[in-house]
């Protein structure tokens, strides 16, 4: 057994609306779709047209700037729309399911006996490469490079996040598969991290570097676990992979077939029955939650990372969870003068520290506008990683390359600083300033 690696900083928010630990399957869905803005610096270039006939596997588009990746479809049926942005961007590819699913025959190799390469190819031609991360900079990985390691989370430290060993009790077998085919990825060690005393069947699975973590959030977060288990140098290259696409690419490598379904949380105070539901990828959001009152915010993701959703739109492709709060749309009259017992803080600004374990009812009110960044030392209390993290984004405003990288641009990913801006009493959008340094650091080298 590794030995545990405990952190002392992070901070858990405690959230009304956990999902039940129970699992009912969604109803087919009208439509899915599949979106470039789901991934990091794609260029997409159309491969099908409205009402073209597509399998579940079948190429939609692929990225201009490296043709070799493509992105399928996660069921078979027509191609019922392609939505547009402003200036003609491509926002997704819709498909209307068939009732009955085909699946394209598509290219499987043994993974123990095959080389390399093959394997690459596989995982490209089936559109499951989009679902492995490189890092630095949190794009899809370039399947000419070569990492010195693979990282893959077992557990989501975020609010109401999943529980992976309820999810993926039923998979164990795939998530093998899926370590076995990582492993053939890189010379490197592929390596596994559970949370303490929440292991599951995780501990038994074989072929991978095991760890444990204890702490609070981002516990969970792979950039967190990196840090701790192997940083990230200049020059270095990391590969990190969801833990259930491992599952998928698991049971793809087994049957031969894309299957895209998979298990998501439905969360949040607002959520009727907070539960889990089992989804094919790219389903429209109303199959999941049904319809939604007005005055709630359908978040695909958790609430400090995930991106706002509209009523008739989709399942992100990294989502694993669907969270429904409030809109923050309410003001209070004197709300800063009173106790607000109901209000949660971190720095104890109003009565409810006195109550540790509370589960609260949290809006999407900021409480308050942007202001000046101000050096505080605050962020530093929250973030368990070496990183100046003030420092870090007036680099990026700056657009000073140098200090960028000096100070860990390398490291994090917007995910790693979403607690932060979440206790930023300066309202900054750390995250979006993050990425757009990141996207600087890619233009430029």
């Amino acid at each position: 057994m590794s030995k545990n690696i405990k952190l002392c900083k992070g901070l858990d928010i405690k959230l009304v609306g956990k999902a039940e630990a129970r699992v009912e399957n969604a109803p087919m869905a009208k439509s899915y779709a599949v979106s470039p803005l789901d991934y990091e610096n794609v260029t997409p270039k159309l491969l099908v047209k409205v009402g073209d006939k597509v399998e579940a596997g079948s190429a939609l588009f692929f990225d201009k700037n490296n043709p070799r990746i493509l992105f399928t479809s996660p069921v078979s049926g027509v191609v019922s729309a392609i939505n547009r942005g402003e200036k003609r961007k491509l926002l997704n590819v819709a498909v209307e399911p068939d009732q009955e699913q085909v699946y394209k025959e598509l290219s499987k190799v043994d993974v123990a006996k095959a080389e390399r390469s093959a394997i690459v190819e596989m995982l490209l031609e089936s559109g499951l490469w989009t679902r492995i991360v490189e890092r630095p900079f949190g794009v899809i990985a370039n399947p000419d490079a070569e990492p010195k390691a693979i990282f893959v989370s077992a557990f989501d430290s975020a609010p109401l996040a999943p529980d992976y060993n309820f999810m993926l009790q039923q998979e164990k077998a795939n998530i093998e598969a899926g370590m076995a085919l990582l492993a053939r990825l890189t010379k490197g060690k592929v390596h596994l991290s559970a949370r303490k005393g929440d292991e599951g069947f995780m501990a038994e699975v074989k072929g991978v570097e095991y760890h444990t973590f204890s702490g609070k959030h981002p516990v969970g977060n792979v950039g967190v676990q990196i840090h701790h288990i192997d940083r990230i140098a200049k020059g270095d290259i990391v590969w990190t992979v969801n833990i259930q696409d491992v599952a998928i690419m698991g049971r793809f490598v087994q049957t031969g077939k894309l299957d895209m379904s998979k298990t998501i949380a439905v969360a949040g105070s607002e959520a009727e029955k907070p539960c889990y539901k089992r989804v094919i990828a790219g389903a429209a959001v109303e199959s999941i939650v049904g319809n939604v009152k007005d005055g709630v915010r359908v978040i695909s993701g958790d609430v400090l990372t995930g991106v706002t959703t509209a009523k008739d739109g989709y399942l992100a492709a990294n989502a694993n969870m669907i969270t429904l709060i409030p809109e923050g749309d309410v003001y209070e009259f004197m709300g800063w003068a009173m106790p607000r017992f109901h209000r949660f803080s971190v720095s104890g600004a109003y009565f409810s520290w006195l109550f540790p374990k509370k589960q609260y009812k949290l809006d999407t009110n900021l409480n308050g506008g942007e202001r000046p960044f101000v050096v505080t030392g605050l962020y530093e209390k929250y973030l368990p990683m070496d990183v100046y993290v003030s420092y870090l984004l007036k680099a990026c405003l700056v657009k000073d390359l140098d200090k960028m990288e000096n100070l860990g641009l390398y490291e994090v990913l917007p995910e790693d600083l979403a607690l932060c801006e979440f206790v930023d009493p300066s309202k900054i959008e750390m995250q979006q300033i993050l990425r757009d340094g990141i996207n600087l650091m890619i233009k430029e080298s």
